[in-house]
């Protein structure tokens, strides 16, 4: 094939064909409708870029679909060629979205939209959606308000603020019963809630996580609660790193208890070696945070 052939069989397979193909399931918890995370028992794949390209989250592999065979089969290039020619024509399962069209909103910049959504209340549909369901206590709900790092979502979801270090919000988690997402057009770097100048950093996956541990331990003393959401990109290294170089600072990996959580802890303890802070992982006995708070009996009807 020359180079305008691949390009065309590359256009025509998507990496979630692949992933089907070779026993993957789609984890649609985990999924939003930009990248859409793949298991097969401990392997992950990440697709992005509307199926056309994958990462590994816990390596640093990555590319388009015929490197994603390659990796998965220990195919040459050539292999890969005739793998995806034999794969066109085979239409990936789609995931059943339940997040509302939002097109008059992606019209606004990020902080119209964010200044346009409420702070959640007592007896708001989000209050309830992370009391009830979530099991989120009121006293870590009535903080995270009053730092004003909460709204509203659509439909009883919630969104969670991410700040630069001058406290600007640049994006924000998205969370509700259905889907999951991030804001569209914002980066990711930190969720923080607690004490703003705390020493004691405990670095959470998803602000829900951060939030759940915040309530399991009633807000310990010193404590910043911290979400990357999911993601781990420079920006949010460099804001950890930034935080880890506070005198007498302890870096606290509270990610989840599953591979990538090792992962992610894994780059914390490096983080942390290289600023001379302290360092502790702390394991959730579930596979993340929320679970644990849920089944430790906090999510009750009140």
């Amino acid at each position: 094939m020359d180079a305008r052939e691949i390009e065309n069989l590359k256009g025509r397979v998507e990496c979630s064909v692949v992933l089907e193909k070779a026993d993957f399931a789609i984890d649609i918890r985990e999924s939003t409708r930009r990248a859409i995370k793949f298991r097969r028992s401990d392997d992950i794949i990440i697709v992005i870029h509307d199926g056309k390209g994958w990462f590994d989250p816990l390596s640093d592999a990555k590319g388009d679909v015929l490197s994603l065979i390659q990796h998965l089969e220990g195919a040459s290039f050539t292999g890969a060629l005739a793998i995806a020619a034999d794969l066109v024509g085979f239409i990936p399962q789609e995931p059943r979205w339940a997040r509302p069209s939002r097109s008059r909103e992606n019209m606004m910049s990020l902080a119209e939209r964010w200044r346009a959504r409420r702070p959640p209340w007592c007896g708001s549909a989000t209050w309830s959606y992370l009391r009830d369901i979530r099991g989120i206590s009121e006293q870590v709900l009535r903080v995270a308000t009053d730092q004003n790092v909460l709204r509203e979502g659509p439909h009883g979801s919630m969104w969670a603020a991410h700040v630069d270090e001058k406290g600007i919000v640049t994006g924000w988690e998205e969370r509700g019963p259905e889907w999951r997402g991030f804001a569209s057009g914002g980066a990711k770097i930190l969720f923080r809630l607690g004490v703003l100048d705390g020493l004691r950093l405990v670095v959470t996956e998803a602000a829900i996580d951060a939030m759940s541990l915040a309530s399991l331990e009633g807000f310990r003393k010193e404590s910043l609660y911290l979400s990357t959401g999911g993601g781990w990109s420079p920006t949010t290294a460099a804001s950890i790193r930034s935080l880890a170089r506070r005198s007498g600072a302890q870096l606290v990996a509270a990610t989840d208890a599953n591979a990538q959580g090792e992962v992610f802890a894994a780059r914390l303890r490096e983080i942390a070696d290289a600023a001379g802070c302290d360092w502790l992982r702390l394991k959730s006995p579930a596979e993340d945070w929320n679970d644990a708070l849920r089944v430790n009996g906090f999510c009750r009807r009140r």
